[in-house]
């Protein structure tokens, strides 16, 4: 008997150091980048472009910071890029929580139907063949050059993940509550705003951050609703464009830097909402 819990008892540090290692490999795959770009931001262009395994920089430049600020009118582009993200998750936020409330508590005909194509487009993404017809879309309406488009949009795309988390959580809560407010006189929609919508916000937070994140890290729409619009780019559009402003060669340099400026805010607002993020990712989708 004390020899079969030995063997099990190795077995299990095996298996978890494997694990151990399989983490720690993936975790270096995930780092490495950031920390080329962060590291890359210090270095003058010419040792980025001949490369080498060195990731440290020779000789650290502290003007590249400057130069990319100054180049990429960052005032304008992060002013730009905090009205995507605010957006984005707004309109997340409001969305994904009436539509989780309404799917786990009304009752209509073919809910089940459109509840399941929701989920099933958590799992389909038609990607860039969807951009021509919405920009079609966006010109008729004479939207076509401003960020609205890309918020509506955007904040389209992560619903059906959004809207299955807040369903999940919405249907924990007991329905003893909706009957009580009921009784003192609180319509369906009061009930959302003044009972069910206060328990959400572990659910919420962890919507707010995703969304702002998408919003933020945006690319492809933006580049195309502003292209002929320079005021309206976000910064991940601006940052883009810096390695044109090298002389003759890409200047790698001056995007990495730009590239780390803009890392900072979704670094400082993930670390404020960490842990709500995943209380919220955990309730929601366990809870359901």
């Amino acid at each position: 008997m004390e020899r079969s819990q030995n063997v099990f008892s190795i077995q299990t540090k095996i298996l978890r150091g494997f694990i151990w290692l399989f983490m720690v490999f993936f975790a270096v795959i995930v780092v490495f980048p950031v920390l080329y770009v962060i590291f890359g931001s210090f270095k003058v262009n010419a040792e980025l472009l001949v490369g080498g395994s060195n990731i440290f920089p020779e000789k650290w430049i502290l003007a590249n910071y400057v130069e990319a600020w100054n180049q990429a009118n960052f005032a304008t582009y992060t002013i730009n890029s905090l009205f995507l993200a605010v957006g984005v998750m707004v309109v997340s936020v409001i969305n994904s929580t009436m539509a989780g409330y309404v799917f786990s508590r009304r009752e209509f005909r073919g809910k089940e139907l459109l509840y399941g194509l929701f989920i099933m487009f958590m799992f389909i993404n038609v990607g860039s063949v969807s951009l021509r017809p919405l920009f079609e879309l966006a010109v008729k309406l004479k939207i076509n050059q401003s960020l609205l488009p890309v918020i509506f949009i955007s904040a389209g795309a992560g619903q059906a993940t959004f809207i299955f988390l807040c369903r999940g959580f919405v249907n924990s809560i007991p329905k003893e509550l909706d009957e009580a407010a009921k009784i003192d006189g609180c319509s369906f929609f009061e009930t959302y705003y003044r009972v069910i919508l206060p328990m959400l916000k572990p659910v919420m937070a962890t919507i707010a951050l995703l969304s702002f994140r998408q919003g933020w890290n945006e690319y492809i729409m933006p580049l195309v609703f502003t292209m002929t619009n320079d005021e309206r780019r976000p910064l991940t559009v601006g940052v883009n464009m810096l390695k044109n402003m090298g002389d003759g060669t890409a200047a790698w340099n001056i995007m990495f830097a730009g590239a780390t400026i803009s890392i900072v805010p979704m670094l400082v607002i993930y670390m404020l909402f960490s842990k709500n993020f995943m209380g919220g990712m955990t309730a929601g989708a366990v809870k359901g």
